[in-house]
């Protein structure tokens, strides 16, 4: 492909996905296929002679597109969102041209300076303290755009660990660090994702689960409770990861019990607020920031409901130095002659290479505005809202935990199993998708708003084949019931009396 065909080539393509998104409401959320369908629609080789352009995009309609799941659609429920907008896709088809490789300052200047001030945007955007801040933190603090949250937990379990392990060696030199090791521990909610549990794996640590109160939200004297427990066993507390918005129900730790803890105990406090992080923007659901003066580190995803499409994360961490002793590696074909003076962002993350993510956060964050984003935010709330009230209207339903920003969680009355199939139900069908979760026993199925092309009636649909499901679910369950047998006595006895009458 030359210029020439690149060009009209591209002008296609960007018609095509204008085209796709715009229509994705008419295409079935979920598909309908099974394991291994893509083995039977292509050659088991790879092509010889290049091929024509058309053809392959002949194949992105027949073979790609039948199995895709529609994550754009707004009858997309699932997970939390993972919204795109064209300013992100505009500003990503640049940063693939460009292309560069901006692991130090030198590799690419432009790259480093952008994201140091577009993480102090956004950072401000959420009424984070100062010393999250680039400009404001003296050098110490500051933000960097990682992959996904799951490295931004990893990466902050890795700088505690490196921490504690410095500070213990302190007071005794003579123990190594392996040993140390051994008897770091880590906590985190019950409620907490699966991907503080993978932290603890690869970095051989102990990971304590603690109980969530009946709000699934973790409080500061479990906290303290464990750390006590903890101590006395010879172990060394060196870690919390808290989290704003938890996958199962959107439920809040609270920063406020929790924070001071983890000052006086010596503990990283690190926030996760993946899915929470975007509503920040909202001065109205910030109040669940309250408390974060005290943690060490913080993230959350702008791929997921501020239309930065994947992979995005924004971290701050407090003290930069801990991801310097944890990260620092300096071959003399990566030095520069700014090296310590400029930002090396290499010094902040596990790889060595990283993308120019900050150019499409910061084109969605120049073209919507403070303004334009807050009002996507609390139209999704609202629209959450309206559906909680239409679950509520039913007394077949229950929802077992508070919704909060764009997360209802909701089931059918009675036994997991009715809910279950309930869910199972809608998701072969395509016309929605969701997940479940359990919470504290019980089977629910999230419903989470998403797209940015949602509307009332398109909600309303979606209850309406839910309802319907539910309908088809309860009769056939009442028709399994076992009937009672009747008592033979009883019997009897009705039969004697109506004959003497």
């Amino acid at each position: 492909m030359d210029a020439e065909e690149y060009r009209k080539r591209g002008k296609e393509l960007v018609d095509y996905i204008a085209d796709y998104l715009e229509h994705i409401r008419e295409r079935k959320v979920f598909p309908d296929v099974k394991p291994g369908y893509i083995r039977s629609l292509l050659p088991s080789d790879p092509p010889t002679e290049g091929e024509s352009w058309q053809d392959i995009m002949n194949d992105i309609d027949n073979v790609v597109m039948p199995g895709t799941t529609h994550w754009q659609s707004p009858h997309m429920h699932a997970y939390f969102p993972a919204l795109n907008s064209y300013p992100s896709l505009l500003g990503e088809m640049l940063s693939d041209a460009i292309n560069c490789i901006g692991f130090t300052w030198a590799s690419s200047p432009a790259c480093t300076e952008l994201e140091i001030t577009v993480m102090d945007w956004l950072g401000k955007m959420l009424g984070l303290p100062a010393a999250f801040l680039h400009s404001e933190s003296n050098g110490r603090g500051g933000g960097v755009l990682q992959t996904t949250a799951s490295e931004a937990t990893f990466v902050a379990l890795l700088a505690a660990r490196t921490e504690a392990i410095r500070r213990y060696k302190e007071s005794f030199d003579d123990l190594e660090d392996a040993e140390i090791n051994s008897r770091l521990v880590a906590y985190c909610s019950d409620q907490a994702h699966s991907s503080v549990e993978k932290a603890g794996l690869i970095g051989l640590v102990k990971m304590r689960y603690l109980e969530s109160d009946e709000s699934l939200s973790l409080q500061g004297h479990k906290l303290i409770e464990a750390i006590n427990k903890d101590r006395q066993q010879g172990l060394i507390p060196f870690f919390l990861c808290a989290t704003l918005g938890t996958t199962g129900a959107c439920a809040f730790d609270n920063l406020q019990s929790l924070g001071p803890v983890c000052k006086q105990e010596n503990l990283w406090l690190h926030v996760d607020a993946a899915y929470a992080g975007t509503a920040f923007i909202c001065p109205e659901f910030r109040h669940w920031l309250t408390g974060i003066e005290n943690a060490d580190s913080m993230a959350f995803n702008p791929s997921k409901w501020m239309m930065v499409h994947f992979d995005c994360t924004a971290m701050w961490v407090r003290n930069s130095r801990a991801l310097h002793r944890t990260f620092n590696v300096d071959p003399l074909y990566l030095q520069h002659e700014n090296s310590g003076l400029a930002v090396d962002f290499m010094h902040w993350q596990i790889p060595l290479s990283r993308r120019f993510r900050s150019l499409k956060l910061w084109c969605v964050i120049r073209n919507y505005g403070i303004s334009g984003l807050q009002k996507h935010i609390r139209e999704g709330v609202r629209l959450a809202q309206k559906f909680e009230s239409f679950v509520q209207s039913d007394n077949r339903f229950e929802i077992p935990a508070k919704r909060h920003l764009g997360l209802v969680v909701f089931r059918l009355c009675g036994d997991n199993i009715l809910t279950e199939n309930l869910l199972k139900k809608l998701n072969s069908r395509g016309n929605l998708h969701c997940v479940p979760a359990s919470l504290k026993g019980k089977y629910v199925i999230r419903f989470t708003v998403t797209s940015p092309r949602t509307t009332v009636d398109d909600i309303l649909k979606d209850w309406i084949e839910i309802k319907t499901i539910a309908t088809a679910i309860l009769a056939e369950d009442e028709k399994n019931k076992p009937k009672e047998k009747p008592n033979l006595a009883v019997s009897i006895r009705t039969h004697i009396s109506e004959l003497a009458a």
